[in-house]
């Protein structure tokens, strides 16, 4: 595994700016495609572009946290989440996400519902994350399992997550998952429907000179959680 010295790359200047959250708050206000159009050029500039050398900058220190995690710097198809929302199964029909999603993701994922790194922008707040978000159901009990076979590994992530600021978030069942008794000691964890370690941070660390050193040297303290996922899925890591 890599070192703690081994991912933090040189400081390679800012990337975000106090505009980028600007941007994102005008478009919170006026969240319509003919807006949006018309501000297309700013967001290039005060959003996207930032966002596309903060992954490029990104990419020695993912790489070095593991080689089967993607940092790729593309308008579409890469690291970078796309603006549009997907509101056909929403009661909200605003058209454009009003934050800023990033996901480091193992390459043998197809989408967002695999183990990766996540870093988030938003007015409401900014976070790091590491884990896997909403995985299909085979998946889903694969991790439970593991959990219940192997629960020493899944423990030690969970303390040095916990050491270093992280906190477990997402959904959880109300009942025990089928199979489990009601009474086992990991009974919280095995009802979680995310795996996903979360740290709260602000928005002025991604806005300093050395923000890919700072967030790499965050989601080295990840590393045990993202194994022990792969481990549970059979993915190399």
């Amino acid at each position: 595994m890599a070192t703690l010295t081994t991912i933090i790359p040189f400081a390679t200047g800012a990337t975000f700016s106090a505009t980028s959250l600007q941007f994102l708050n005008q478009l919170a206000q006026n969240n319509s495609r003919d807006w949006f159009k018309a501000h297309q050029a700013e967001y290039e500039e005060t959003v996207r572009t930032p966002a596309l050398q903060f992954i490029e900058q990104m990419q020695p220190s993912i790489l070095a946290l593991s080689p089967r995690l993607t940092a790729v710097p593309k308008k579409v198809g890469g690291s970078l989440m796309r603006p549009q929302r997907d509101s056909r199964f929403s009661k909200d029909k605003t058209p454009y996400k009003t934050n800023v999603g990033i996901q480091f993701r193992h390459f043998q994922a197809k989408d967002v519902h695999a183990p990766g790194l996540y870093v988030h922008i938003a007015e409401e707040g900014c976070f790091i994350a590491a884990g896997i978000w909403h995985p299909e159901s085979k998946a889903l009990n694969a991790i439970r399992t593991c959990i219940d076979e192997n629960p020493n590994g899944y423990k030690k992530a969970l303390q040095t997550l916990q050491s270093h600021g992280f906190n477990m978030d997402g959904d959880s069942l109300i009942r025990p998952p089928k199979g489990f008794d009601k009474n086992h000691p990991m009974l919280a964890e095995l009802k979680r429907k995310d795996f996903i370690a979360i740290k709260n941070i602000v928005f002025e660390d991604l806005c300093r000179p050395d923000a890919a050193c700072f967030c790499a040297e965050q989601f080295a303290h990840c590393t045990q959680l993202m194994a022990y996922l792969c481990f549970a899925l059979d993915l190399d890591f």
